[in-house]
């Protein structure tokens, strides 16, 4: 990985040596599945499916008693024939609580059942088109309902507390005050982007210097899958990222980060992890009462532009959104709202 190549370049190498070491632990039938997806999955979804396969076949060879006797890991792709539909249904039921071999126990809730049950889906039914097995027994088992939870996002007011919070800090002993102010033009820059542009947070940690266009008032970011888009900012954003931008091009980066616009207090490329923690310690001070994450600063955004536009295909297309059902689902509560609303609009007889 040189300095040279852009961040999701450096991500995308690291995250393919990461899969590599993860199919080591899979039976070799399990590579011509990995190459197969390549053209069509982002590496961090097959690194994804790699780690949910791990507990699958680890729940083959232990949990299945037909198989204790022999080795899941040597055998060749026919042992996919032999697993039935009720099988996989155990292993939906055993998810729920289990222990792994180093003594961990995990639990999966109905998002966490239906993620490895599409591991397992994706896997058989790619197979079962390339005919190397029989059946798909995969298809047969039904999918979790998934319950809808309350989207949490700022409210107006909320918004303007935790930006003030960001400029002015949050009190404290004299050491946290100074350390505020060393890092109060980057965290205000970072926390304006997001509320003011909804991008990910993956795509804000990965913006390089020159990605940041100030005659045309834009930024561009690399979406899921790797795409590129440009994505527009207001005179808020551009008065804090201007700010920032100003210091950050007087400091000297690691090696590996000189392009990388949010530094860290190391001075290099700051990280997801880096990033979380930013937003949750100011908002812990500001809305205490709220659980707020970058992605919940996202949905502030989306659920402002779409109440100012009312068109969830802008909202969709600016979000990044592939399918506007995706973001229709996000903001059905607004949509319900706007519906309520047009009963008043339209007039039957005319009124004195």
């Amino acid at each position: 990985m040189t300095g040279n190549d852009s961040y999701h370049k450096q991500m995308n190498k690291k995250n393919e040596l990461k899969l590599r070491e993860l199919r080591n632990t899979l039976p070799k039938f399990c590579d011509q599945y990995f190459r197969g997806i390549e053209p069509n999955t982002a590496s961090r979804t097959r690194i994804a499916y790699a780690i949910d396969l791990k507990v699958f076949f680890a729940f083959v060879q232990t949990q299945i008693p037909r198989f204790k006797n022999r080795d899941v890991y040597t055998s060749d792709i026919t042992i996919l024939d032999e697993i039935t539909c009720y099988d996989i249904e155990d292993y939906m039921d055993y998810l729920k609580v289990y222990t792994n071999s180093e003594g961990v126990t995990f639990t999966n809730d109905e998002n966490g059942l239906k993620r490895k049950l599409s591991a397992v889906r994706s896997m058989y039914r790619y197979f079962y088109f390339h005919h190397a097995v029989s059946a798909n027994p995969a298809s047969q088992v039904s999918v979790p309902k998934i319950h809808e939870k309350a989207i949490i996002r700022l409210d107006e007011n909320e918004t303007a507390d935790l930006l003030d919070t960001v400029e002015y800090g949050m009190g404290g002993s004299d050491h946290q005050q100074v350390f505020h102010e060393k890092n109060k033009e980057r965290d205000l820059a970072l926390v304006t982007l997001l509320l003011g542009t909804g991008i990910r947070i993956s795509e804000c940690i990965g913006l390089d210097l020159n990605d940041v266009d100030f005659d045309n008032d834009r930024i561009k970011v690399t979406r899921k899958g790797g795409n590129e888009a440009y994505v527009y900012f207001g005179s808020e954003v551009r008065e804090a990222l201007m700010d920032y931008y100003h210091s950050r091009c007087s400091l000297t980066a690691a090696t590996g980060s000189e392009n990388a616009l949010f530094l860290s207090n190391r001075k290099s490329r700051m990280t997801v992890r880096n990033a979380e923690f930013l937003v949750k310690k100011y908002a812990k001070a500001s809305v205490s009462f709220k659980k707020i994450t970058p992605h919940k600063l996202r949905s502030t955004y989306g659920t402002q532009l779409y109440k100012e536009t009312g068109d969830i295909y802008l909202v969709a297309d600016v979000l990044g959104h592939k399918d506007v059902n995706t973001t229709r689902r996000h903001y059905a509560a607004i949509e319900e709202e706007r519906r309520r609303s047009a009963k008043d609009k339209v007039h039957l007889r005319k009124e004195d």
